[in-house]
């Protein structure tokens, strides 16, 4: 599975690339983007190091292979956010993740786009998607229960998981 073009009639997830990181240090540089994930906004040296890793494409034990977009909106091309995917067991299975930028909230970036991965990846036989989502982030469980995620008892470093039911 590789990472393709997503286009909708509002914004294009567009495949990562190292040089994405100058588009994207601006859109991750609120530091309250961090309140519920953890870390500070990277510097480009830094972004573009982790970007360098992210287009490898897989884990170093190749167990895991990574997919990752900039949410671009249409038509001005500008960057507004990341989503993520991350397929393990031999393609049936998916974590997903999204961060958008402060100055795009509340504007449906995040809900459109992890819907659009969902469906992406359920055409590509994803049988089961999840999430690990902050227990106080509201936007984000928003943003899961409308990509069909729903949440379980389940928590990973604090994180609740929440699991979009097994297709087919």
């Amino acid at each position: 599975m590789s990472a393709g073009l997503i286009a909708t009639d509002r914004f294009e997830l567009v495949p990562l690339t190292v040089d994405d990181a100058a588009d994207m240090v601006e859109v991750l540089s609120d530091p309250a983007l961090y309140t519920f994930i953890g870390g500070t906004p990277p510097s480009l040296p830094e972004l573009r190091s982790r970007y360098s890793r992210l287009v490898a494409g897989r884990s170093p034990d190749g167990r895991q292979e990574w997919l990752n977009w900039i949410i671009r909106r249409t038509p001005d091309g500008r960057a507004v956010g990341t989503v993520q995917a991350t397929v393990t067991d031999e393609g049936r299975q998916a974590e997903i993740a999204w961060v958008v930028g402060a100055a795009f909230h509340g504007q449906g970036y995040a809900t459109a786009a992890a819907v659009a991965l969902v469906a992406w990846l359920d055409e590509r036989g994803v049988r089961t998607i999840t999430a690990h989502v902050h227990p106080e982030h509201q936007a984000s469980m928003t943003v899961a229960e409308r990509a069909g995620l729903r949440p379980t008892e389940r928590f990973d470093d604090g994180e609740r998981l929440w699991i979009r039911p097994v297709v087919g």
